[in-house]
């Protein structure tokens, strides 16, 4: 059937920005707030202007309207020694992938009906690889055909891929060159693997020898182009799902025991979708750079969005250090991103423009009277300072970016309105979870004064405060309610696969969603985060502490990549482990020293954090910036070690969502915090340092 052509759907012109959402009368209940709505769209149903019934109808609105658009582009290799990628992107029409989607979806529904795979409760198949056109591809033949997908990725690590494989009954698996060693290497532990489809075309020799050694292990073994002529000798219809039909079950893998199957329905984040480009203002069908990964559901929304609307979605090299030149030879409109990306950006433009004399001056005029025009007039434009000064850092994106998202973690509101007035554009900071699709609040196109809120909810969202009171947390707070975060809507989970305790603890019997996320909702109706239910420990002196909430504080400094703040209940005050930012590091060197090292090397930058001048600037840059957010005196890190050695999965003491395993990052230093503690505390009332 014909879709109704997808329009960006706007706030109105005379939307007021003091009543972003309406708490519902009468909805109020002791220790609860009443529920908030957003205040133009209450309510999303699958008869909305934008609904769609299933992820099928999502791909098919954009074939419909785009069939010889671009739709998939990559830049292909044009030499591995030294490597090197062609200068422009390539791409696949929407017809094109529409006909590989099909032939792989009957490629996948023909060995199913041979009993070839399959014979689990669901018809799961697994994808291990990074962002690159076939993931979506193998992705958009799942939908079609009803089959389920769960992505495997390598910060799940061994354990919980093979926990996620068996837990899921996954018979086939898709997988990239790196792992497919590690998929034959786990196939003994996977019970009900059958088949294995690489996603990279292979040499002669090496297609013999994985095709050899899946023999082995009893496995059936194609590559991604021999799977494809599989289904097109083998042709049928697509299996076109139902709102309930389950699209994914995705894995989150928290800081304990094993990771949980959030249960994602075509229906609902078919509706995710429409929630997503509800209010949003940008001009269809435009490019978005892809390399958030697809393991995690904020990127699959962003993507999916883009193929709703015919638009084209061009993918990264995989390496973050060519992270922008590849926006600069695809030129993307829409760059949706998260604080670490954004953050570096802000600190790397600020740096270069902020400097002594009349080049610095002439970037501190343009950023101040952009910023007071953007506060005054909600503009974002400026005819001469943008020409003369904040065109160079729109280039770094490509320069005709038009919408920026964010999410995932906090970002300070400094860096946001810098990036706004920098970039031209609205950066839309939002709230969700896997569990949501990705869909709870996001920032209102137009609003002059967000500061670091999320936004009201996004529509058809409810959302009300619980009281948290053993952290002082309550709906009658002056002057804004505060409490755990519930949120109940059509995007939301039915639950965890096979998981009825989690279920339960997470969805209560009236359908709402327990977040364990700290919120307040201020007089305009925004939500803003500002701790968490968990990670409570009590200091010696009785205090209450969230750390948290004190690592999201610091984490708001440049010069920090990253923070783990640990305190002892036996103790009166908290000490950290902080990996500064390299780049910030040797550009206080320069500016200290007067000479120059790079960000690349290592033994260098370890060695400049043990410098007496550069320690001192860092621990008052620290110090400001935990001034800055608030924090009491208790709160306030009073000694710290510094290291150049990052928190990573590899060391087990980072989730797949870049959240530090407490207990893990506590392990791997104990040595050096224990020593720490025994030390005494600054006699100045400020830090006190270790290496």
């Amino acid at each position: 059937m014909p879709f109704q052509e997808p329009k960006v759907i706007l706030y109105p012109k005379d939307f007021d920005y003091k009543k972003q959402s309406i708490e519902v009368p009468g909805s109020r209940k002791p220790g609860q707030t009443g529920i908030y709505l957003n205040a133009v769209w209450p309510e999303l149903s699958y008869d909305s202007e934008q609904g769609r019934h299933s992820l099928y109808e999502v791909f098919q609105s954009g074939l419909e309207h785009s069939p010889n658009g671009p739709c998939l582009g990559h830049r292909p290799i044009i030499s591995t020694n030294p490597l090197a990628f062609a200068p422009q992107y390539e791409w696949q029409t929407y017809r094109q992938v529409d006909e590989r989607r099909r032939n792989l979806g009957s490629a996948l529904e023909h060995i199913w009906q041979q009993g070839r795979a399959g014979g689990g409760d669901l018809p799961t198949i697994g994808i291990w690889s990074q962002n690159k056109p076939e993931w979506q591809i193998v992705d958009l033949a799942a939908q079609a055909y009803s089959k389920v997908t769960v992505s495997l990725y390598d910060t799940l690590g061994p354990n919980a891929v093979e926990y996620s494989c068996n837990h899921a009954e996954i018979t086939v698996v898709f997988a990239t060159t790196p792992h497919i060693p590690e998929v034959l290497s786990l196939a003994p532990k996977l019970k009900g693997l059958k088949v294995l489809v690489s996603m990279d075309e292979l040499s002669d020799e090496a297609r013999h020898v994985a095709s050899s050694w899946a023999k082995h292990r009893g496995l059936e073994f194609f590559t991604l182009r021999e799977f494809e002529a599989l289904g097109k000798a083998n042709y049928t219809e697509p299996i076109i799902p139902t709102p309930e039909h389950v699209y994914s079950i995705c894995y989150t893998s928290g800081t304990t025991g094993n990771p949980k199957g959030a249960i994602l329905t075509h229906g609902q984040v078919a509706m995710a979708i429409a929630a997503a480009v509800t209010g949003t203002n940008f001009t269809e069908p435009g490019y978005l750079m892809s390399y958030l990964p697809l393991a995690h559901i904020y990127g699959r929304i962003t993507e999916l969005a883009a193929l709703n609307f015919g638009g084209g979605i061009g993918y990264f090299t995989g390496d973050p250090l060519r992270l922008l030149e590849d926006a600069q030879s695809l030129r993307p409109t829409a760059f949706p991103s998260v604080p670490r990306v954004l953050n570096r950006i802000y600190q790397a433009a600020n740096m270069a423009g902020d400097v002594p004399g009349l080049k610095g001056n002439i970037f501190r005029k343009a950023v101040a009277t952009k910023l007071a025009n953007y506060r005054a007039t909600g503009k974002l434009t400026h005819l001469l300072w943008d020409r003369l000064v904040f065109s160079k850092i729109q280039k770094l994106l490509g320069g005709r970016i038009e919408s920026i998202t964010s999410g995932s973690a906090p970002i300070s509101a400094d860096a946001l309105d810098f990036l706004r007035i920098a970039f031209g554009c609205d950066i839309y900071n939002g709230y969700g979870m896997t569990e949501t699709a990705a869909i709870i609040t996001r920032v209102v196109s137009g609003d002059r004064n967000p500061g670091d809120s999320s936004g009201p909810p996004q529509a058809g969202v409810e959302l009300k405060l619980l009281d948290v009171a053993e952290m002082g947390y309550t709906a009658n707070d002056k002057p804004n309610p505060r409490g755990e975060i519930l949120c109940r809507s059509i995007c939301n989970t039915p639950g965890y696969y096979k998981d009825p305790e989690n279920t339960a603890n997470t969805i209560d019997a009236e359908g709402w969603l327990h977040t364990g996320d700290i919120g307040e909702i201020d007089s305009a109706g925004r939500l803003r985060i500002i701790d968490r239910v968990k990670n409570i420990m009590k200091l010696a002196q009785g205090e209450y502490v969230a750390l948290e909430k004190v690592e999201n504080a610091y984490s708001g400094s440049p010069c920090i990549s990253q923070i783990f703040v640990h305190g002892d209940s036996l103790k009166d005050h908290l000490i950290a482990v902080i990996v500064p930012d390299a780049e910030h590091v040797c550009n206080l060197v320069k500016r200290l020293h007067g000479h120059t090292i790079h960000v690349t090397d290592e033994k260098a930058v370890a060695e400049a954090i043990r410098d007496l001048k550069v320690k001192s600037a860092l621990f008052e840059e620290i110090n400001k910036q935990g001034k800055k957010s608030g924090l009491k005196g208790f709160e306030s890190v009073k000694k710290i070690l510094l290291t150049m050695d990052m928190f990573t999965a590899e060391n087990g003491t980072l989730t797949p969502t870049f959240k530090i395993k407490r207990k893990e990052a506590y392990t791997l230093h104990k040595a050096e915090l224990d020593a720490l503690y025994n030390e005494p505390l600054p006699t100045t009332g400020g830090m006190k340092v270790k290496l």
